[in-house]
């Protein structure tokens, strides 16, 4: 952003700090604890800047975009922007009545849903075994960005729309495909020492073990629509675009400064190491029988060609050759 200040032309920021802080930013007073108007601040902001999103200021044009997007996720977050807050000098008081809210309770704050309906709703998901997300989708009660909104709220997590971003290709490149789609998630960027990750509820362990292992950094997670997660895999990471990145790259440098990211890792022809998708082992299973048959079958014709053996004999030596085969598969081919 070295050949124009973005946020001057573009945000009608007067001059001072670069960049800005997330509120001046997003154009909201400091400190700013309605969530609804911070992300419709950033909604309109978002639409504005993507009109330079052609030409020379490509670049400069999605850089900006995703830090608005750094900063509605941190001010909408309740734990982030606190640690956010405090950092620019404010003070809370311990009793700050922020307790978290269901989503039935959002939902009805909100006018989407009534509050004698609350109770038909959680008959609704027991009885099928399912969210109190999902059963208000369901049931037609709410739109699932209203539901996911309201999980948000619940889980203390922000929320995003994908449409309105661009996650980082060196960050995509680090996570496999095979990955993403086991978890249904998508890494966004780095902002201040977490990595970003789109979810579709709140994420297992196993989830952010596999980001930290693979960044070196612990992971953020936000919400997003199931839907917009299973597209936005679809997209970045169809067939052979980044299945065969390094996974394994070494953790970011100490002292980098907050919001950047590592260089790309370079390609390499074979592919990233992980735990295998369920169709991989069905088809690795197949093979294993083929090639046990065949072990079986071999044995006992090498046998009944030599002579050495009656057809009880072929027969057990076969087993027992079959038996070994199948044992070194399972521990090393379809585990």
């Amino acid at each position: 952003m070295s050949d124009i200040d973005v946020y001057k032309q573009w945000l009608g920021i007067p001059e001072g700090d670069r960049p800005p802080d997330y509120y001046t930013l997003l154009r909201v007073v400091q400190f700013e604890d309605n969530a609804d108007k911070i992300q419709n601040n950033y909604r309109k902001l978002n639409a504005h800047v993507r009109k330079y999103a052609t030409g020379q200021y490509l670049k400069q044009s999605q850089d900006l975009l995703n830090e608005l997007a750094k900063a509605m996720l941190c001010l909408t977050n309740p734990d982030s922007k606190r640690e956010y807050d405090e950092g620019l000098g404010r003070e809370f008081s311990d009793d700050s009545g922020d307790e978290p809210r269901t989503v039935l309770e959002y939902l009805v704050a909100h006018d989407v849903i009534k509050r004698n309906q609350t109770a038909e709703i959680e008959r609704f998901a027991d009885a099928r075994g399912i969210s109190v997300r999902d059963a208000v989708v369901q049931m037609k009660l709410a739109k699932a960005e209203q539901a996911t909104r309201g999980l948000a709220v619940e889980l203390r997590l922000a929320y995003i729309d994908l449409d309105d971003m661009l996650p980082e290709d060196d960050v995509l490149d680090r996570l496999p495909r095979q990955v993403v789609k086991r978890h249904t998630c998508l890494p966004l960027f780095e902002d201040r020492g977490r990595l970003m990750v789109a979810c579709v509820d709140e994420p297992e362990h196993s989830l952010e073990d596999e980001i930290r292992l693979r960044f070196g950094i612990p992971m953020q997670p936000v919400l997003a629509l199931p839907r917009s997660i299973q597209q936005a895999i679809a997209k970045y990471y169809a067939p052979g675009v980044r299945d065969e990145a390094v996974t394994d790259a070494p953790a970011p440098a100490k002292g980098k400064a907050a919001g950047t990211s590592a260089p790309a890792p370079k390609k390499q022809k074979k592919a990233a190491a992980g735990p295998l998708s369920d169709e991989e082992k069905s088809q690795r299973k197949q093979i294993s029988l083929i090639i046990i048959c065949w072990s079986l079958i071999g044995t006992v014709m090498g046998i009944h060609l030599s002579g050495a053996m009656g057809t009880v004999g072929m027969f057990a030596t076969g087993a027992v050759v079959a038996g070994v085969v199948t044992g070194i598969l399972k521990a090393t081919y379809w585990k």
